[in-house]
């Protein structure tokens, strides 16, 4: 019972820390900065890391913008699916595995926070939609070497959900070699 209960704690844990740290950030920088627009950001490093609010109702790079509610549906199919993987008794053995689904679903779960409007924000601009409710993604940290990439401005949950695809990318392609722990018993 112990070894089933483990892997379950170990998920949730991950989960709930790194949904926290996304909607803690979030909040701070937003209560700090205000809505788009409204203050100038923090450069944190000169010409490359700059601390800016910004509102996203797309997806991954703006795309779809305006399909909130359709994303939304996908984020709640996605924890499902993450929890059914879960459930199985050899994804609670792959710590690895763990980890990855772990960082996706507390990214999804910062994301959809935003998505349903939970934090309790409202449009200030444009005329015709002040006082609103924003349905959107709040993203703070913009990225950008001047003449070589601008990066579209993103927060803690993209990372965690670019972060734990990687490790699901690294876990397809090498199978075995993380699993150590296993080979032993």
């Amino acid at each position: 019972m112990a070894k089933n209960l483990r892997g379950w704690f170990i998920f949730t844990a991950i989960v709930t820390v790194a949904a926290a740290l996304d909607l803690l950030t979030k909040s701070l920088i937003f209560k700090k900065l205000g809505m788009p627009g409204q203050s100038f950001g923090i450069e944190v490093v000169p010409n490359i890391l700059l601390l800016e609010t910004n509102l996203n109702e797309g997806a991954l790079f703006g795309m779809g913008q305006g399909m909130g509610w359709f994303f939304a549906c996908i984020s709640l199919i996605a924890i499902l699916g993450i929890l059914a993987m879960v459930a199985r008794q050899a994804t609670r053995d792959d710590s690895w595995l763990l980890t990855a689904l772990a960082l996706i679903c507390g990214g999804v779960l910062g994301n959809l926070y935003d998505r349903l409007g939970l934090p309790g924000l409202t449009w200030h601009a444009p005329p015709e939609r002040v006082g609103t409710a924003v349905l959107a993604v709040r993203d703070w940290i913009h990225f950008s070497i001047d003449g070589v990439i601008d990066w579209p401005i993103f927060n803690l949950a993209d990372s965690w959900l670019v972060i734990g695809a990687g490790c699901m990318v690294l876990h397809s392609l090498w199978p075995f070699a993380h699993r150590s722990d296993q080979a032993v018993k």
